[in-house]
C-alpha cells in the first residue's frame, strides 16, 4: 500500500486527492475490472464523464468495492450538447453512479461561449447539495473570467490535457491567481517516455518514465488522472508517493516544453 495520496483544497471547502483514477475509453466489463482494481489498490478519487457512458460500470465498481463512499472523490461531466438539460443529465447521472451527490461536476467542453446561463444551473446544483463543487474542462481564461463576471462564481476547477510537452508557467500562474485548480488528463499520452532526460530522472529514483511524469504533477500541485485497464500499470500509477522529485530534477522537466 502507498502513503496516502496529497490533496489541494477546494473553494468550496472540499479536498480532492491530487492523483485519481481516469475512465475515458473504459467500458462494459473491462471498466468495471479496472476501477474495482484501482480502489483495491488504495485510489480513492475517479473521474468519468456523461459522454463515456460508463457512468453504471463506475459505481457498480465503486459500490462493489466495499470501500466506503465518504472516502471517494467522484467527478463526472456534462457534455455541452445536454447544456439545455443540465439537470436532468446530472440526475441521470447521479441514479447511474449510485450516489447521492458527486462530489464534483464539471462542463466538459464550452458550449459554444462560456456559457454563462449554464453555469448558473451548475451554481443552483452546488446550493442545492446535488454537487459538491463545480468547475470545468478545457476552458480558457477568458472563458473563466466570463463565468466570474456573470455569476460571481468562478469555477473551482479547469480539468485541461496537461503533461511536461505542454508546461506553461503562465498558465500555472493563471489558474492559481485566480483560485482554481489546474487539473491535467492525458499526462502520458502527450508525452515522449524515452525521452532522456525522463530516463535519466526515473533511472535516480528506481522508477519508470511514466511515474515520473506522474510525479512531476503532483510536485506542481497539479491535479492528475491516468487511465489504465492493465492491473500492473494501475497499481504502479498510484505508487508516485513513495518518491518525490528534486527541485533540480522538477524544472529540468519543465524544461522539456522548450526542447
Amino acid at each position: 500500500m502507498t502513503e496516502t495520496v496529497p490533496t489541494v483544497p477546494l473553494a468550496s471547502g472540499g479536498a480532492m486527492p491530487l492523483l485519481g483514477f481516469g475512465t475515458w475509453q473504459l467500458t462494459g466489463a473491462a471498466c468495471y475490472d479496472a476501477v474495482r482494481t484501482a480502489l483495491d489498490a488504495g485510489y480513492r478519487h475517479l473521474d468519468t464523464a456523461t459522454m463515456y457512458r460508463n457512468e453504471a460500470e463506475v459505481g457498480r465498481a465503486l459500490r462493489d468495492s466495499g470501500v466506503d463512499r465518504g472516502e471517494v472523490f467522484v467527478t463526472t461531466k456534462l457534455p455541452p450538447r445536454e447544456a439545455g438539460r443540465a439537470d436532468r443529465t446530472l440526475a441521470a447521472s447521479l441514479d447511474a453512479l449510485g450516489v447521492d451527490a458527486v462530489d464534483l461536476w464539471l462542463v466538459h467542453w464550452p458550449p459554444g461561449g462560456a456559457g454563462e446561463d449554464l453555469w448558473r444551473r451548475f451554481v443552483a446544483a452546488r446550493e442545492a447539495g446535488r454537487a459538491r463543487a463545480i468547475g470545468v474542462s478545457n476552458y480558457s481564461f477568458d472563458q473563466i473570467d466570463a463565468l466570474t463576471r456573470a455569476t460571481g462564481g468562478t469555477p473551482e476547477v479547469n480539468q485541461i490535457s496537461w503533461a511536461p510537452s505542454r508546461y506553461d508557467p503562465a498558465v500555472e500562474a493563471g489558474h492559481r491567481e485566480r483560485g482554481v485548480v489546474l487539473e491535467g488528463y492525458s499526462p502520458v499520452k502527450n508525452t515522449d517516455l524515452g525521452d532522456p532526460v525522463l530516463r535519466e530522472v526515473a533511472d535516480a529514483h528506481g522508477v519508470t518514465t511514466a511515474q515520473v511524469v506522474l510525479r512531476w504533477h503532483l510536485d506542481h500541485g497539479v491535479v492528475v488522472i491516468p487511465k489504465s485497464a492493465t492491473p500492473e500499470r494501475i497499481r504502479a500509477n498510484l505508487a508516485v508517493t513513495d518518491f518525490a522529485l528534486t527541485d533540480d530534477e522538477v524544472a529540468r522537466i519543465d524544461g522539456l516544453a522548450r526542447s
